[in-house]
């Protein structure tokens, strides 16, 4: 038995979980959308927060890491239950095709499992749906829950696309939407004493990269949430 999970979220940069393998890729036709509310890791139920989901898009790629668990059925049980509980708020788990980098008609992969939820909000209690750039922006900056900064997240997830060679345009415009708000409202934000602008790097939107462009992300390390 095995079963392989693409992660798109923070499973990119920290899975949580015992895995046997891992590699760097992309799954066809979705998009990344922070459309999806978190009450229980980095928001609140009064105070939700903002986390990324997929949108179906025909000819969209959504670049992530792929992990594999094999070795017997109570090691991919307990595996499949600790990503279930950290992925509660995504309704659906959708079986896509897997590429690798050069890879474009052939899958590496098929039948792998990637965590999706319902984009209605009748039906799905944590679809947010969309919103405008900065109304996004101030909620992502403002809000926090049990794990932490809900601002963190998605400056998390900018570093991780950057560090496997696929920087996400949206993803890297609504980061620096975030910090123009701290900026503004000064909420806890250490500035550079040599110029005004907030630590860390502030990307700037590339042009979409070929599969060929990718960089390889060396091998990670399992880490307890």
């Amino acid at each position: 038995m095995v079963f392989w999970v693409f992660g798109y979220g923070s499973l990119v940069w920290n899975p949580g979980f015992e895995y046997d393998e891992k590699m760097i890729g992309y799954i066809k036709n979705y998009r990344r959308v922070f459309d999806l509310a978190c009450i229980d890791h980095r928001g609140t139920p009064e105070h939700p927060a903002r986390t990324c989901t997929l949108e179906y898009k025909e000819g969209a790629i959504c670049w992530g890491a792929v992990y594999c668990v094999r070795g017997g059925e109570e090691k991919e049980r307990l595996a499949m239950a600790y990503i279930e509980n950290r992925e509660c708020e995504y309704d659906q788990k959708t079986a896509v095709d897997f590429f690798k980098d050069g890879e474009t008609n052939n899958p590496t992969l098929s039948g792998v499992i990637v965590f999706t939820s319902t984009p209605d909000k009748e039906s799905n209690k944590y679809y947010l749906g969309p919103a405008p750039l900065e109304d996004m922006a101030r909620q992502i900056a403002t809000a926090f829950g049990p794990c932490g900064n809900n601002r963190d997240y998605i400056f998390l997830l900018e570093k991780a696309l950057f560090d496997i060679g696929h920087e996400d345009d949206m993803i890297i415009e609504l980061a620096n939407e975030v910090r123009k708000v701290l900026r503004i409202t000064g909420l806890g934000i250490l500035k550079d004493k040599s110029s005004s602008r907030l630590t860390g790097p502030s990307l700037k939107p590339k042009s979409p990269m070929s599969p060929r462009k990718l960089r390889h992300l060396p091998e990670a390390i399992s880490m307890d949430v």
